[in-house]
């Protein structure tokens, strides 16, 4: 859904003002590359914590505990 309006919004773009909608279509893979860095930053972070999470958590777990389902 979210690729079907950035598609839809680039064609209305590209009704209203054709020059800036072909330089958005052409500098697309420069703002892709240096958005690139700050994602992997991202998901590093994701990890630490996650990892964090696991090794706070372990006494825990080796004691019994399980962690409960969400209720529906």
């Amino acid at each position: 859904m979210k690729t079907l309006i950035l598609l839809l919004g680039w064609c209305l773009l590209l009704v209203l003002c054709w020059p800036l909608a072909l330089l958005a279509l052409a500098l697309w893979p420069l703002v892709w590359l240096l958005c690139l860095p700050f994602r992997l930053v991202g998901i590093t972070f994701s990890a630490l914590f996650a990892f964090l999470h696991a090794l706070l958590m372990l006494p825990a777990r080796l004691l019994g505990w399980r962690p409960q389902a969400a209720a529906a």
